[in-house]
Formats: structure tokens, C-alpha cells, sequence
């Protein structure tokens, strides 16, 4: 049965990941977009805090996870984002449903192989700039985003240490529309920008724990992402349009392609986590990732106002499991979430710093007579500010993941 969801899930994630816009966020202008990925639900509802060595779920940032699985595990998550911007005058609401990650884990003795399709980053928004009767107003809109194919490889040296590494290919392709009017003269002139983005990363990673005292383990983890590059086909075509009240545009003349070629750098970046807890009962780690400041400013998002600076994010979080075992009470076999991150996005605008904070809770509902659960999160965060003339995002997510588990590769003793 499993076997057929993934296959099916496969073919559904590989098409919307391409047509999704996973952001309503004005930020998503500038870079590669608006980095989604944060982990799995279940690690996201701990603030992102994954460092224990799980047998029947997927650990996705770090491939050395990979070695502890013991069932074939499958692992799907989307979200529903409600987000309130406002600015020192105006405020607006959107909406945003996702699909935020597929995985397979197939356990292999000492190894453990995992691959999967995840939409890394995403580009959505739509903005207008109102000026007098005899100024130049404009409208700006943007979709698309980077996706990551991986596969990587994790073994098991000895009880408790695990390494593991996995190759990413990224690719993507991100749209924006730039219309310039004057008000009260249907026609403008529209600048339209369209990216394709290829490259290859690589990762690395250690996990290690140990009983630390009677029934107390410490877990520790550890991962390096490489610097890596994207390479930006960019093509830029600008053209006269006409417009209606809803801002539908009929081309009327369009000028030759613009074409150029860009490599986006994107700095190397490392994690690390650690944290005490007993298996399958309790956990509370804290974590802190670390990444240079990238050159990934394209030919259409490189403004004067706008710098990068070095990324950093500090996690705490964990979880609480009353009896996995139980069999008189359900309520006893529900994982219980917690946890909190505060993030430096690296995104500098008119010299502010855009941080990103948030609280997260979850629960974890297991599927009765088997080993695969549901999933249920819900993240509250605040991002950017409205100082500066700038835009700050109030967001609620809800989201819900599924681990499901599976043996394959049973021998059989009859034919």
C-alpha cells in the first residue's frame, strides 16, 4: 500500500512544486526568494531542533539520520499560511497552501538511504506604488521559487555514531513583472524578467549520543553544507501594454530578448545541535546554525538599498511522549511538541536587519496497531518591521505531516 502512495505523492509533488506560490511575502523580491524549508513537521514543531537518532522518522537535516531507520519510511508535509502585513499606514491579509516536502528512507543494515523532492525557496507577491496624476506608479508581482531533488546515504559506525552525506540538485525558475503607468493613461511599459536556476550542493553529517546517566541519553548533532553554485539563465524582455482596473495586461509591442548568463554564490553554511533527554519519553535540545553572507543579488533584484549580511539561528525545543506503549489510554501515545527559533535571515534593507521569530507546538498522533502517526503543528511568528518604510509580516501556520512506516525486503520462509 505504501508503496503505491509514494509513487502517487511522487508524480503530485513533482507538479506542484513547479506551479505553487508557497509566499505572499514582499521579501521573497530579493535573493532566490523566501527560504521555506525549515525541516520535517515533527522537527519544526520543536523549533527545528533535530537530534536524536530516530528509527521511524525522517530526519532531513542531517543525512547521517539516515543509518537509525528500521522500517521503510514515508514522509509528507504541507502547510496552510495565513500572514497580516501591515505597514505604518496600510495592512492586508493573504493565503497560502503548500506542500512543503516528500521523503523516502529505506533502512539498509548498517546504512540507510533517503531521497526525496523538497520546494527550497518560493517567490510571491504582488505590490503597488501609488504616486500623484503626473508620476510614474508601479505594479510588481513575482512567482516561482528553487527545488531541491536529494538523495543521500547514512552508516551506522558504531552504537550511537552515525555519518551520512547526500548531493542536492537544485533547479527552479522564478517570474517577475514589472508594470510602470501614469494614472488615468491605460498604457504602460512592462519589464518582464524570468530566471532559470541549476546547480548542485553537497552535505555532510554526524550524529552522536550516549546514555549520559541512568536513563538519561545526551544526543548531539552535526552538519556542513559546502559553498555551492547556482547558475542563472536570466532572460529580460521589455514591452508596451495596455491595462483594465484589474491590472490584466495586452501586450501590444515587445522589444528583442535581453539574454545573460549569472552564477548566484551561495556560502557554505553549518549546524549544530545538542540536547538531554530519555528515548521514546522526553527531549529538550538547543541549536544554532550559522551560514556566511551569500552574493545571490540577480541582474532584476541587486537595488542600491539592499545588502547581505552573515545568517544565524538559535532553536530551543523538544518533546514529551506520557507512555508509547500504552494500551488502556490513546492520550499517553500522543507526542507532544514545543518550541521557539529566532532567526537573522541575512536580509539588509534600507539598513535593516529582517529577523524572523517564532513559537511552535505540535502533536504527533500514532496510527493505532502500527508504527506510522500523523502529524499536526502550528507555528506563530512575526518577521521584518515596519520601521524603515518597510513591511512586517504576522504569520500563523498550520501544519499537518504524515510518517507512515512500512518492511519491505521481508525474506520469504513459504513459497
Amino acid at each position: 500500500m505504501i508503496k503505491k502512495i509514494i509513487v502517487s505523492a511522487c508524480l503530485l509533488l513533482s507538479l506542484v512544486s513547479f506551479a505553487q506560490e508557497g509566499t505572499a511575502s514582499p521579501y521573497s523580491f530579493y535573493g532566490i526568494g523566501d527560504v521555506r524549508f525549515k525541516g520535517t513537521l515533527e522537527n519544526r514543531s520543536m523549533g527545528g531542533i533535530a537530534i536524536e537518532q530516530d528509527s521511524i522518522h525522517m530526519n532531513l537535516q542531517n543525512p547521517a539520520s539516515f543509518a537509525s531507520l528500521k522500517l521503510t519510511t514515508f514522509s509528507l508535509g504541507g502547510t496552510q499560511a495565513t500572514t497580516k502585513l501591515k505597514t505604518e499606514t496600510e495592512s492586508s491579509n493573504a493565503r497560502r497552501t503548500t506542500l512543503d516536502y516528500l521523503a523516502v528512507g529505506l533502512p539498509l543494515g548498517k546504512f540507510g538511504l533517503g531521497f526525496g523532492l523538497i520546494p527550497y525557496s518560493s517567490v510571491g507577491y504582488k505590490i503597488r506604488t501609488a504616486g500623484s496624476l503626473t508620476e510614474n506608479n508601479q505594479s510588481f508581482n513575482g512567482k516561482g521559487g528553487l527545488n531541491k531533488a536529494f538523495i543521500g546515504l547514512g552508516y551506522k559506525i558504531m552504537k550511537g555514531l552515525s555519518i551520512g552525506a547526500d548531493v542536492n540538485y537544485n533547479f527552479g525558475k522564478i517570474e517577475t513583472n514589472n508594470f510602470e503607468y501614469i494614472t488615468d493613461i491605460a498604457i504602460g511599459t512592462r519589464e518582464l524578467n524570468t530566471v532559470d536556476l541549476s546547480g548542485v550542493n553537497f552535505n555532510a553529517g554526524v550524529m552522536y549520543q550516549t546514555k549520559f546517566y541512568k536513563k538519561i541519553s545526551f544526543f548531539s548533532s552535526f552538519n556542513y553544507s559546502l559553498e555551492s553554485t547556482l547558475k542563472a539563465k536570466n532572460t529580460r524582455n521589455i514591452a508596451t501594454a495596455l491595462y483594465n482596473t484589474n491590472f490584466d495586461l495586452s501586450i501590444v509591442d515587445i522589444l528583442e530578448d535581453v539574454k545573460t548568463e549569472r552564477n548566484l554564490k551561495i556560502p557554505s553554511k553549518y549546524a549544530a545541535a545538542a540536547g538531554f533527554g530519555e528515548a521514546r519519553k522526553w527531549l529538550i535540545g538547543v541549536g544554532y546554525t550559522f551560514q556566511e553572507a551569500g552574493s545571490i543579488s540577480n541582474n532584476y533584484n541587486s537595488p542600491d538599498n539592499v545588502t547581505y549580511e552573515k545568517h544565524s539561528k538559535y532553536s530551543i525545543g523538544g518533546y514529551y511522549l506520557p507512555n508509547y506503549n500504552s494500551f488502556t489510554s490513546y492520550t499517553k501515545r500522543i507526542t507532544y511538541r514545543g518550541g521557539f527559533r529566532f532567526e537573522k535571515t541575512g536580509l539588509v534593507i534600507n539598513t535593516e536587519p529582517i529577523q524572523d521569530m517564532a513559537v511552535t507546538v505540535g502533536v504527533g498522533l500514532p496510527l493505532t496497531g502500527t508504527f506510522s502517526n500523523v502529524n499536526i503543528g502550528l507555528e506563530l511568528g512575526k518577521r521584518g518591521t515596519t520601521a524603515a518604510n518597510l513591511v512586517e509580516e504576522n504569520y500563523a501556520n498550520v501544519s499537518v505531516g504524515f510518517s507512515l512506516n512500512e518492511q519491505w525486503f521481508v525474506k520469504r520462509k513459504f513459497n
